[in-house]
C-alpha cells in the first residue's frame, strides 16, 4: 500500500506526535509498504527521506480556528492529485487536518482520523470548530483512539461517529534493552544512593514543571538525598504570538466578555510559560531548593541526547508527571519500557495507562472547567514521599510495567494494528479462483 501520515511535525522535531508518527511510519515501511510524511517546513531538516519514509514539506502554521497562513492551497492541492490508498491524519486542531476540510470529498485515497484527545474542546473560541468537525468525521473511513475513555471517544460516541479502533500508544522496547551504565549517576554529580526522580517533556509551561519543583521543596525524604531531572527541549512555536492574537479575537467573538477575559488571561498565562520556558518560575524555584537545601536535595534542569536519555530512564527510582494537559503521554510507556514505576496525575488517559501496565500509581488532582488538570504540590509531595519508603512496591510496580511493555504496549505490535486497519480501510484485491479458471480456459 501507499500511505501518508499528515502530522504537524515530524522528525528531527520532538514530541508526542512527532514519535508517534515516526515509530508506526517507519515500521510500515518495512513491512513493505511505501510511506510518505506531510509536514511542516523545518530550517534545519536537510533530508527529504529518513529511514526509508519520504518527506513532503510545506510552509504552513496555524488552524481553522487561529487562521491558516502559508501554502495551503499546495497542500491541499498535493492531497488531491495524489495516488496514495491510505490518508492518515495525525491530530485535530492543527494544519494537515484543518487545512483538508475543504478538499476532504476530493480525495481519493481512504482516510483514516486520529484526533488525539481534542485538548480544546472546552475552549469557546472552539466552539463553532467542534459543531462542525463531526460532518469532516464522516468522511473517514476509520478513527483510531489511544484511549478507551477519554473526551475523544466520548465526544464521538455522543455523536455516532461509529468507525473507532481503538490502539493504544507503547515504546520502543529495543531502545530500552541496552546494558545500565553505572557510571550515569556520578556523570550528573549525584550519589548512588539517592532517590532519583525523573520527569520528561517540552518546556511548554504545561507539562507540570513548575509543580514538580514545587512539590518537590515541600517532600521530606527524610535522611535519604533526593535528586529531581527535569528533562525536556524548548518548544517549536514559530507562529504562537500570531496565535495568541488570532485566538483573544475569536474569544471576543464568540463568548461574553467576563468569560472571554477569564479564558484569554489563563491562555496568555500558558502561552508565556511556554515562551518562558524554564527560565522563569521553574528556574528560580530549582534554584532556590539547590541554594536552600542543597545538602539533601538538588534539582537538575537539562535536555539530554537520546542514549543519555535512555541511561535517565534506567538508573532512576521513580518516573513522576504532572502534565496540565495530555492525550496519551509516551513517556509513561517509556518508563514501563525501562522497568522504572511512575508516578503521574491524572492527565489524558493516564489513569488508564496504569491500570493496563500496573507500572504505576496515580495521585490526586483536580481538572478545572477548561479541561487542565492542576495537582495540588502538597498532595504531589506526600505521593512522591510515600513510594520514595516503599521500595518493595516500587519494584513491583517496575516488574509490572516492563512486561506489560514486552507483551503488549510496543511499537512493533502497535504497528501491526495500524497495518490491519489499513487493510480493512482499503482491502487488497484477491483474485477469484473461479476466474483464474476462466481467464486459462480450464
Amino acid at each position: 500500500m501507499k500511505i501518508l501520515f499528515c502530522v504537524e511535525f515530524y522528525y528531527p522535531s520532538v514530541g508526542g506526535a512527532q514519535e508517534v508518527v515516526r515509530q508506526i511510519a517507519e515500521r510500515l515501511q518495512a513491512f513493505g509498504h511505501a510511506v510518505s510524511v506531510a509536514t511542516t517546513r523545518m530550517p534545519t531538516r536537510r533530508f527529504t527521506e529518513h529511514n526509508g519514509v519520504s518527506l513532503v514539506e510545506f510552509d504552513i502554521s496555524g488552524n481553522l480556528v487561529y487562521g491558516l497562513h502559508g501554502e495551503a492551497d499546495r497542500y491541499r492541492q498535493f492531497l488531491v492529485s495524489s495516488d496514495f490508498d491510505i490518508v492518515i491524519f495525525y491530530a485535530a486542531q492543527q494544519w494537515t487536518f484543518d487545512a483538508a476540510w475543504p478538499v476532504m470529498e476530493r480525495i481519493r485515497a481512504r482516510k483514516i482520523f486520529v484526533p488525539c484527545g481534542y485538548s480544546n474542546l472546552f475552549d469557546a473560541a472552539y466552539r463553532s470548530y467542534f459543531n462542525e468537525l463531526p460532518i469532516t468525521i464522516r468522511k473517514m473511513s476509520g478513527i483510531v483512539y489511544h484511549a478507551e475513555s477519554y473526551r475523544d471517544v466520548n465526544f464521538g460516541a455522543a455523536r455516532g461517529l461509529d468507525k473507532g479502533t481503538f490502539i493504544p500508544n507503547g515504546a520502543d522496547v529495543g531502545e530500552f534493552s541496552v546494558p545500565k551504565d553505572s557510571n550515569f549517576r556520578q556523570s550528573l554529580s549525584i550519589s548512588s544512593d539517592a532517590f532519583m526522580m525523573l520527569t520528561v517533556g517540552t518546556m511548554t509551561g504545561l507539562k507540570g514543571h513548575l509543580e514538580l519543583v514545587q512539590g518537590f521543596a515541600e517532600a521530606d525524604f527524610g535522611q535519604r538525598s533526593a535528586v529531581l531531572i527535569l528533562n525536556g527541549n524548548m518548544p517549536e512555536n514559530s507562529h504562537q504570538p500570531i496565535c495568541v492574537g488570532k485566538h483573544m479575537l475569536a474569544l471576543l467573538r464568540r463568548a461574553g466578555a467576563a468569560d472571554s477575559m477569564r479564558r484569554g488571561v489563563n491562555f496568555l498565562f500558558n502561552w508565556r510559560n511556554r515562551r518562558d520556558g524554564v527560565s522563569g518560575l521553574v528556574n528560580t524555584w530549582a534554584d532556590k531548593i539547590n541554594s536552600e537545601q542543597g545538602e539533601k536535595k538538588k534539582v537538575i534542569i537539562t535536555n539530554l541526547p537520546r542514549g543519555r536519555l535512555i541511561q535517565a530512564y534506567l538508573n532512576s527510582d521513580l518516573f513522576v508527571f504532572a502534565s496540565n494537559i495530555e492525550y496519551s503521554p509516551l513517556v509513561l510507556y517509556e518508563a514501563c519500557a525501562a522497568g522504572l514505576p511512575f508516578l503521574t496525575v491524572p492527565v489524558g488517559n493516564a489513569e488508564e495507562i496504569a491500570k493496563w501496565t500496573k507500572g504505576g500509581d496515580v495521585c490526586t488532582a483536580k481538572v478545572d472547567e477548561c479541561g487542565y488538570t492542576r495537582v495540588d504540590p502538597a498532595e504531589l509531595a506526600r505521593r512522591m514521599e510515600e513510594l520514595a519508603n516503599d521500595s518493595e512496591r516500587l519494584i513491583r510496580l517496575g516488574k509490572n510495567g516492563h512486561e506489560a511493555s514486552r507483551q503488549r504496549y510496543n511499537w512493533n505490535l502497535i504497528a501491526r494494528e495500524y497495518e490491519r486497519l489499513c487493510y480493512r480501510c482499503f482491502p487488497p484485491v484477491v483474485p477469484n479462483p473461479a476466474h483464474q479458471e476462466n481467464a486459462l480456459g480450464h
